[in-house]
């Protein structure tokens, strides 16, 4: 899963703005790896929503590139939560009805949409079924640098 951000110097800085997720932006110093600042910052600000039990909003990937647009791919276990999240309420379910079809307590439901929980397969594979969705998970090649 990524979200686009948008980037421009502001004196030696960069400035690195979501547009999707708003008041989310960060600098990154000259000598810094900006895709990394920016993922830490993209993180740590849905963390933020999904701790507060808020659904944070889908990314919209543009099409087309410009020089100011950066898509930051995020760690596998924040992107599952939001996917989980996001599936129980297309669905129109609370956690408490979840965990009743999962057959576990809304806490644990709870816990395995915050960023503190330790996810497995088997769990993750009792909510997809729960949700009436299949659980795909696949290796990818990394992108090779230009």
């Amino acid at each position: 899963m990524r979200y686009v951000a948008r980037t421009h110097m502001e004196g030696r800085r960069t400035l690195i703005e979501f547009p999707d997720c708003l008041g989310c932006q960060t600098f990154a110093e000259p000598r810094d790896d900006i895709e990394s600042v920016a993922r830490e910052a993209l993180e740590s600000w849905l963390e933020a929503g999904l701790k507060y039990g808020e659904a944070p909003p889908r990314p919209r990937l543009g099409r087309g590139k410009r020089r100011d647009r950066l898509e930051v791919r995020l760690e596998p276990t924040h992107a599952v939560r939001l996917q989980m999240r996001w599936a129980r309420l297309d669905k129109g379910l609370s956690q408490g009805q979840l965990a009743k079809l999962v057959g576990v307590t809304r806490q644990q439901i709870s816990l395995l949409e915050s960023p503190d929980a330790n996810l497995t397969l088997g769990t993750l594979e009792k909510v997809a079924s729960a949700l009436a969705m299949d659980l795909e998970i696949e290796l990818q090649p990394r992108p090779t640098a230009a």
